[in-house]
């Protein structure tokens, strides 16, 4: 075979499992072969019934007796399978459920059995297993051979977690040295590298005499081959990317600094060194005569949208346009309120063109656009519809520029001569060296004068009665509150308060004597804006809302965020959720509130929140305990999906990579040479789509 066929012609799959495979992403054999291992179980050493205790995942080596299937339910035909462990030192039931039958007639096969699983207690304090794995022995030397460690799988739906690693195992074992490495043969050498075929075998089957410690931190000589070899691929790509965008001419913009200084002078505060040294660097960037690609990364609340006005005003300086992007209505709708006033004093004419507004007013702004008569447009995604036209496009900037995949920003790249990216969320350094290797960087890493450190709590959900009291004081005094839900509505699938529900009972019970306002994404534009200026007046006192208002909404008198099932949400999320508070002198408050039962890790996991400011700090736990997929969400194009590196645990390794990426892009920068040709095909078919390599040629 080859490792390009389709799995359903390979030994043990059949269409069947090839169909169960596709559905999760196994298309070929390679999907197979490359479908590594997330952790591993020691089964070297063999216990003992008697030995055993709760709470242990144990081996065992010895017989299986008294094997009993009982069904009940009518048609259902709930199924149990009871059987009893023995050895020499004692017994253990074994339980099944919904199994019976399949196992009932692999017991039938073989007298002596390797049992694998968790040891519990039963409701009657029994010690149990309960779907233990099973291996057949037939002598001695069996049950040593069977005693190993044996590598664990994500399994694709309903296919058992054995029988995936049989079918990854008979790949590895008839088609490991198929594999073609992607790494040119002096890169290869240079980096004393396992073979790759030798790497596969070492992942899928380690031998007896692996260093359990290397294998449980994915660090043994296989894993570092495979890691190095899918990390220098991938920045050959960002490399590529970078130098094709360097190659690229553009219209130089000069510098606007009296524009620019006279709109600074306007505002009515000092903007920080910060925001200065970025301005600058921008205004660098856009007078040079190719396309700028700058990444503008800063806390909630550093001024990140006093720095994209002055971008604009020098392209607007120059004749130019300039587009402003945001991933959600609300937020496009707080940057043109923002830039709405700036942009009357600089005497800017500026529109907004977002999917809620009608279809007559957005097509006036589209004519306008096209005409010129537009000098600073605020939106969303219908930015990039194809009846969207500029007459001098300059300037692209697009705010939260994670939550807009690679091509979609590519649309707006293609029409303008610079672009600008803004992020709230701070990218951690291996996120950024891998999505944003090609762009250069600049860090608004200082916060505005007299803003106070927001005093954050995690609370259990007993203490929210107290809490709600507290927060009527402060609304007594005048202060504004913030209350999040994960659900807009109730949901029967899980058990967790929603805020339509809940805003109800608020407004009945402990905030009967405030204006509670609700606000979620489903709403229509105008009730969302109407809900909005209500609170942004001082109306509404109380606004229970989803995660909608995790950017742009800055109302600098609300003092208190208070966000329900805080396990629910991410780090970075819960980063952003507390900024929209303390956005003035006086002190503001976030309290994460969770479940009574949540687990340790959970806790601690919110912990992290109650100790520490840096969004960076935060962002990089956020990665190490999430990893990169859910950080920035699975969907997100532009976020490669990794076969074996790990962002938050492969550092070291990313900069090695991107080193020697870069010093073979130096002797074969077009990927030329011969010793080229499978890094050429892997960047094609891999990587080509996430990278948006297309564009680079």
């Amino acid at each position: 075979m080859k490792l390009e066929d389709s799995l359903q012609y390979f030994k043990g799959v059949g269409p069947k499992r090839a169909e169960h495979l596709a559905a999760s992403g196994f298309q070929t054999l390679e999907d197979l072969l490359y479908h590594l291992p997330f952790r591993y179980e020691d089964r070297r050493v063999v216990s003992r019934v008697a030995e055993l205790g709760a709470g242990r995942d144990v081996t065992l080596v010895g017989a299986i007796s008294s094997i009993k299937l009982n069904s009940w339910g009518g048609r259902s035909r709930r199924q149990v399978l009871r059987a009893t462990f023995v050895d020499e030192t004692g017994h253990l039931p074994l339980v099944w459920f919904h199994q019976g039958d399949w196992i009932r007639k692999k017991l039938e096969g073989a007298s002596s059995w390797l049992v694998h699983g968790r040891v519990e207690a039963s409701k009657k304090g029994v010690l149990q297993i309960v779907h233990p794995e099973l291996e057949a022995l037939s002598s001695d030397d069996d049950a040593a051979e069977a005693a190993r460690v044996v590598p664990v799988y994500q399994k694709p739906g309903e296919i058992p977690v054995a029988t995936m690693r049989s079918m990854v195992e008979r790949a590895v074992v008839e088609c490991s040295d198929l594999a073609k490495s992607v790494l040119p043969a002096p890169v290869e050498a240079d980096l004393s590298l396992l073979p790759l075929a030798d790497a596969l075998r070492q992942v899928h089957m380690p031998g007896s005499s692996i260093d359990p410690v290397q294998l449980a931190a994915f660090a043994t000589e296989g894993h570092r081959r495979l890691i190095l070899e899918e990390l220098f691929a991938l920045q050959v790509g960002v490399n590529l990317r970078r130098v094709a965008r360097e190659a690229e001419t553009g219209q130089a913009l000069p510098r606007a600094d009296r524009f620019v200084s006279g709109f600074l002078d306007a505002l009515p505060f000092n903007a920080t060194s910060a925001q200065l040294r970025v301005i600058d660097e921008i205004a660098e960037d856009m007078a040079r005569p190719r396309p700028m690609n700058r990444l503008v990364q800063g806390d909630v609340g550093s001024g990140k949208t006093v720095v994209a006005f002055a971008a604009a005003l020098q392209a607007i300086d120059a004749g130019r346009q300039v587009a402003v992007m945001a991933p959600t209505e609300l937020l496009a709708e707080q940057h043109y309120r923002t830039m709405e006033t700036w942009a009357v004093e600089q005497r800017v004419r500026i529109e907004l063109l977002t999917g809620g507004l009608s279809a007559g007013r957005a097509a006036a702004t589209r004519e306008r656009l096209q005409a010129g008569e537009v000098d600073l447009v605020v939106g969303t995604h219908a930015l990039l519809q194809s009846g969207t036209g500029f007459a001098a496009l300059g300037l692209a900037v697009i705010d939260e520029q994670h939550r807009f995949g690679v091509r979609q920003r590519a649309v707006l790249k293609e029409a303008a001569a610079d672009t600008l990216l803004l992020s709230a969320t701070p990218i951690p350094r291996t996120m950024a060296l891998t999505l944003y290797g090609d762009v250069d960087l600049s860090l608004l890493d200082e916060m505005p004068p007299g803003r106070k450190t927001i005093v954050t709590r995690v609370l259990r959900q007993h203490d929210v009665d107290h809490l709600f009291e507290r927060m009527a004081a402060q609304m007594k005094e005048g202060r504004q509150c913030y209350i999040v839900y994960p659900l807009v509505k109730e949901s029967e699938n899980v058990d967790l308060e929603d805020a339509s529900g809940m805003a109800e009972k608020l407004r009945a019970g402990v905030f009967r004597d405030f204006e509670v306002g609700l606000l979620h994404g489903r709403m229509k534009a105008d009730e969302k804006n109407e809900v909005m200026r209500g609170f942004q007046r001082g109306d509404i006192k109380v606004l229970v809302a989803t995660t909608v208002i995790e950017v742009g909404i800055d109302v600098p008198n609300a003092g208190i965020m208070v966000v329900m099932h805080a396990d629910r949400f991410g780090l970075a999320q819960l980063h952003q959720l507390r900024g929209r508070v303390g956005r003035d002198n006086a002190q503001a408050y976030c309290c994460l509130v969770s479940d009574e039962r949540l687990g340790r890790d959970a806790w601690e996991r919110l912990k992290v929140m109650e100790n520490s400011s840096d969004g960076f700090e935060i962002a990089e736990a956020d990665l190490r305990i999430r990893g990169p997929g859910e950080y920035l969400g699975t969907k997100q194009a532009g976020v490669p999906a990794f076969r074996a590196a790990n962002l938050a645990r492969d550092e070291e390794l990313l900069l090695l990579a991107r080193d020697k990426a870069r010093q073979w892009l130096e002797q074969d920068p077009g990927l030329s040479d011969p010793r080229s040709s499978e890094l050429r095909k892997s960047l094609a078919n891999r990587w080509g789509d996430s990278l948006a390599l297309a564009e680079v040629g």
